[in-house]
């Protein structure tokens, strides 16, 4: 194989300013992590680029692994040559034939960001393609819309040819824009939630609600698998399993069912905020989408709302199905999330919720009733559960959430 390089590109990183820097650094780390099995590749920064050598390994594991990091917007297989003219061109036609030995037209995009370096970008196009037209056969330039299209980069540390890209998963690097908890039903739209609040750079940790003996070990087990799920765009997850069985029994006893749904949300909501603030989370994430169903109304958001000052952050706020399904099976939690395993969610399900609940009835029903006892023996016993993409095994614990 002749490449020895991966270069990586950045999306909204270039616009970072000041803060360009750290985003650098946190992406690094983030590639490091994602390479953790491939200890002899090195990393590099320089401007505008991430730089990752190749030794004596097959590199497609470690382009499959990059697809999966937030922050990069694409990236290629390169040849590093010297800046030296003739070295460049012997490397461009080397890329060129090894890409697509069949490829009948191409063109050259040079780049010079390392200055002292004597042609000029405009002026290196054609001198490598000259080269390239007197070492081919039936090959011709298509500035337009060519077979092939050689990038050529010339920086200080050295010259990096490359043939096409791969696209990445854009967003911004996962630990860049602080914490936050997610909410993980184990259907469908709470997973993908996640990946799209990973893609705006969080640090993502997951609450879940088990209700013992109405929901059992599998449906526990379905959850664990798609925060395993998650960890491969987000490196470790902890998982926090909260005991709810005691809460909901007491919310069928003592709320009247239309509203049963509305204050069975608010309680979650109240001991998610709990979690969060206690493991120094900013803000929560659910699945919820607009209307979709009888506890994501506006009305009912606004009442359910009321229990926290936290921010609810909803990705899929304005998706319909067919939309979180789609990228359910890009990040391939589908199959998983639709195992017939039930969440605390269908246990006791009214069948006469209230679409437009009011936040006054609400506050008489729960003050009917001191729900509060509850509320702290969950947070109390809930039960960590961290999980990380590398070796797939998980680590229990009781995390002092007080």
């Amino acid at each position: 194989m002749i490449y020895d390089h991966i270069l990586v590109r950045y999306g909204e990183l270039a616009l970072k300013g000041k803060n360009r820097t750290a985003f650098e650094k946190q992406l690094q780390r983030n590639i490091k992590h994602a390479l953790t099995a491939h200890p002899t590749s090195k990393i590099k920064r320089t401007f505008g680029r991430m730089l990752i050598e190749i030794h004596d390994e097959d590199p497609k594991e470690m382009l499959e692994k990059l697809k999966h990091v937030f922050g990069i917007s694409s990236f290629s297989l390169a040849i590093k040559t010297e800046n030296e003219e003739e070295k460049i061109k012997e490397g461009a036609l080397q890329a060129f034939l090894n890409h697509s030995p069949k490829a009948a037209t191409f063109k050259v995009s040079a780049r010079r960001t390392y200055k002292p370096f004597p042609i000029p970008s405009q002026q290196l196009n054609p001198v490598v393609g000259a080269h390239i037209l007197r070492n081919t056969e039936g090959v011709t330039v298509d500035v337009h819309n060519p077979d092939v299209e050689i990038t050529v980069e010339v920086r200080e540390q050295g010259t990096y040819i490359s043939c096409g890209r791969i696209e990445g998963a854009g967003g911004l690097p996962v630990g860049t824009s602080g914490k936050v908890m997610l909410m993980l039903s184990g259907g469908i739209d709470s997973p993908v939630a996640g990946y799209m609040a990973l893609k705006r750079g969080v640090d993502l940790e997951a609450v879940h609600f088990h209700s013992p003996p109405y929901t059992n070990e599998r449906a526990r087990k379905k959850v664990e698998d798609l925060t395993q799920i998650l960890t491969k765009f987000g490196g470790k997850i902890k998982l926090h399993i909260v005991p709810f069985t005691d809460t909901q029994k007491a919310i069928h006893q003592h709320i009247p069912s239309s509203y049963a749904m509305t204050v069975m949300r608010r309680m979650m909501l109240r001991i998610t905020a709990h979690i969060a603030e206690n493991r120094g989370a900013k803000a929560i994430v659910n699945g919820e989408s607009l209307g979709q169903v009888a506890s994501q109304t506006l009305d009912s958001m606004y009442s359910i709302n009321e229990v926290t000052n936290l921010p609810i952050l909803r990705p899929l706020v304005t998706m319909d199905k067919q939309e979180v399904i789609q990228i359910a099976h890009h990040i391939d939690t589908y199959e998983t999330s639709i195992l017939p395993y039930e969440d605390c969610c269908t246990i006791f399900l009214p069948s006469d919720s209230k679409t437009k609940p009011s936040r006054e009835k609400s506050n008489r029903f729960e003050n009917r009733f001191d729900f509060q006892p509850f509320i702290e023996e969950a947070v109390q016993k809930v039960e960590t559960v961290e999980l990380g993409p590398a070796s797939g095994k998980k680590e229990n614990m009781i995390d002092d959430l007080l």
